[in-house]
């Protein structure tokens, strides 16, 4: 059984789609050991008591420095004996000792096809106002695994979405959740529990299913 931890900011939409996935069996050997924000009035945390999973809040305000909540964050990751780790809207940099300790194992969600509309200052409805301003015909959503660069990571899957010509960042924003991000994102975690997924030389491959 997979044993996973979710770290989300917000109101958890990416969180809740893993939730009805592991629930109706489309993601299949894994389970959420617990949901961790940085924001204690995130519904995300409403949303994990709902289906009763642990949550937990930990955030910086609460640290004299960064370096100590990096410290705490890492220390609940370790105590949890994770085995994936899963951003789903976490707008908290991500300390290099975490993604060192967890290499190939943090998956995270980028509302763009990348290498397009990502990196530094690129997350929300600043992705989509660019992919707007550029006049991209398509734009969609990109899980891909965590190193220490922004959105640079090993790509696992993507999804396209249409744009269009009457979109403002917030419909489009919704369109690439609902047709790409809440159904790729449980994929990517369906793969990895079953052991389909494999990086080399910074690329994944996916097996087939046996």
């Amino acid at each position: 059984m997979l044993r996973i931890g979710v770290l989300v900011s917000g109101g958890g939409t990416n969180l809740q789609a893993i939730i009805d996935r592991i629930e109706d069996g489309t993601i299949r050997n894994a389970e959420i050991a617990m949901v961790i924000s940085n924001n204690k009035n995130a519904k995300a945390l409403e949303r994990a008591a709902k289906h009763h999973i642990p949550a937990s809040c930990i955030s910086p305000k609460d640290f004299e420095n960064r370096e100590l909540f990096n410290q705490a964050l890492l220390q609940k990751l370790d105590d949890l004996k994770l085995d994936l780790i899963v951003l789903a809207g976490f707008m908290v940099v991500i300390p290099p000792e975490l993604i060192r300790n967890f290499r190939n194992r943090i998956i995270n969600i980028h509302p763009s096809l990348i290498p397009s509309f990502c990196g530094t200052g690129y997350y929300g409805l600043h992705v989509h106002a660019a992919a707007l301003a550029r006049g991209v015909k398509v734009s969609g959503a990109t899980v891909h695994f965590v190193d220490e660069g922004t959105d640079t990571g090993p790509i696992i899957l993507q999804k396209a979405v249409e744009v269009h010509e009457t979109d403002t960042p917030e419909t489009l924003q919704r369109r690439i959740m609902e047709e790409a991000e809440w159904k790729i994102m449980p994929e990517a975690i369906d793969l990895i529990a079953s052991g389909r997924v494999r990086v080399k030389d910074g690329k994944v491959f996916i097996s087939q299913e046996n």
